[in-house]
């Protein structure tokens, strides 16, 4: 049963924990969600994902299983960590054709994977290392970049 008032109070607590959540209903926004949807039929454990514009490091679209992991925190930070590693990489002068491809931070027990997509976004995924092998997490993450 739907109560409007409930709904109001839920959200009021935060963000929505086990669901993908848009940022608002434009394409884009659709698109990233739909990512997202992807990178979960794939890697069912992951703890946090997100697609994130890198510019602004806004989300288009979130997937949380925790409150304590702010994720708007977290993803601000990340973007900050993609555009300095895009501008050391331009630094180093390397030919046209080598790219950032993926960003791994590697904690005790978690995984932290930015992977570049098309058009100034990242997609974000974090997983616990007993739940999720790197190379499953990767193989995933790659197939839902289109």
């Amino acid at each position: 049963m739907q109560i409007p008032f409930l709904q109001r109070l839920q959200a009021l607590a935060g963000p929505a924990l086990g669901k993908v959540v848009p940022a608002d209903a434009g394409p884009p926004a659709t698109a990233a969600a739909a990512q997202l949807q992807q990178v979960l039929a794939g890697l069912p454990e992951v703890l946090a994902a997100a697609v994130v514009t890198i510019e602004s490091g806004q989300a288009l679209a979130t997937y949380a299983t925790s409150r304590e992991f702010q994720l708007p925190k977290v993803l601000a930070f990340n973007s900050e960590v993609v555009r300095q590693q895009l501008r050391a990489l331009q630094a180093l002068g390397l030919p046209a054709d080598e790219q950032l491809e993926e960003i791994l931070i590697t904690l005790r027990q978690q995984l932290h994977l930015m992977r570049l997509l098309p058009n100034g976004r990242f997609l974000y995924v974090a997983v616990d290392c007993r739940d999720t092998n790197l190379g499953i997490a990767r193989a995933v993450i790659r197939s839902c970049e289109g």
